[in-house]
């Protein structure tokens, strides 16, 4: 069987996880009478100490709820340049919400209050009003790179002074706070809607959730039917949820661990031209002329190891919960001998 690398989307559930699903208590969730995504629901709003959450089927469709309960049409939402909003979301912020986006040029996917600030339009009937900011912890193309905290106090401040709303497109957050030693209950403080996938690092088969204050879950729970995301009987998907939030935070930092070992072996082989800091579950590295990335994919596929070359010479590898350390050995050996 292949040694899966190519994302954090690609677990099975565990033994543990696949007896929660067959057991849970379902009931219609449109109704608002499913037990087990009641019960999901509750359990991250006080996680993070927000007022109410909302189930979702994926994380593009809770990202994409957030936006449109924030923004009006015509409005201006401000991201980083690499934000899984804006370019992985398939052009979502433009059709969903008919509002647009202001790039920014940041860091490995994190952007500062200082470059917001400069970002924000002027009060101009000429230009789109500035309505949004829209972060990424962990940051996806920036090599699973983490916030700090102190930052996205700033942002936040600054948010506040010019009434803009602030999202976190936390689909990796929980790798954040285990990365980064953190509480949930610190970025609840913070942000105006969090949403976190439970189909990457949590390793369930599908889920995300969105969090916030009950009107604005209201609101979500309205545009969540809109966008066809209203799902009937789902709490045995939300059931490996709960199952994920009590017995797979903790144990990220094994993937962690896994993606530093994979950095080390990586940084003594001639082809490897520079590999972005490694944070959490997430290696990118660039190879050097002549090699390409693709090549260097299709040696690894040989060997039964499935990676991406997420551009010409950019590849990633993402660790996850079902690598063992015996895989880890094995990709780290078929590296050696590349």
């Amino acid at each position: 069987m292949p040694i899966d690398l190519r994302s954090d989307t690609v677990t099975l559930p565990v033994p543990g996880m696949r007896e929660a699903i067959i057991n849970a208590p379902v009931g219609d969730d449109v109704f608002r009478e499913d037990p087990s995504i009641n019960q999901l629901e509750s359990i991250a709003a006080n996680l993070f100490g927000m007022e109410a959450a909302l189930y979702c089927p994926t994380g593009t469709m809770s990202n994409q709820i957030a936006i449109k309960c924030h923004t009006q049409p015509g409005d201006e939402v401000i991201c980083d340049s690499q934000a899984h909003v804006y370019i992985y979301e398939g052009g979502g912020i433009a059709f969903n919400s008919s509002s647009q986006v202001k790039a920014i040029e940041g860091d490995r996917g994190r952007i500062k209050a200082e470059q917001i600030q400069a970002a924000i339009n002027p009060d101009d009937v000429h230009r789109p009003r500035t309505s949004l900011v829209c972060l990424e912890n962990t940051s996806n193309r920036g090599g699973g790179s983490c916030y700090d905290l102190n930052d996205i106090r700033k942002i936040k401040d600054l948010c506040s002074e010019n009434n803009l709303r602030l999202h976190l497109d936390g689909a990796r957050l929980f790798n954040a706070l285990v990365a980064k030693g953190e509480k949930p209950r610190d970025y609840g403080e913070i942000f105006d809607s969090i949403s976190f996938c439970l189909n990457k690092g949590l390793g369930c088969p599908i889920g995300s959730v969105l969090i916030g204050k009950k009107d604005f879950i209201q609101k979500g729970r309205r545009v969540r039917k809109v966008f066809g995301g209203g799902m009937r009987q789902a709490g045995f998907m939300a059931a490996a949820g709960i199952y994920a939030l009590e017995h797979h935070i903790s144990r990220l930092q094994e993937d962690h661990d896994h993606a530093q070992q994979l950095a080390k072996i990586l940084s003594t082989k001639n082809f490897v031209e520079k590999i972005l800091p490694v944070e959490t579950n997430i290696v990118i590295f660039e190879v050097k002329p002549p090699c390409t990335a693709k090549q260097i994919v299709d040696k690894l596929h040989e060997k039964q190891i499935l990676a991406f070359a997420i551009s010409a010479n950019r590849i990633r590898f993402v660790t996850h919960l079902n690598l063992t350390p015996e895989n880890i050995s094995l990709v780290a050996n078929v590296i050696q001998d590349l």
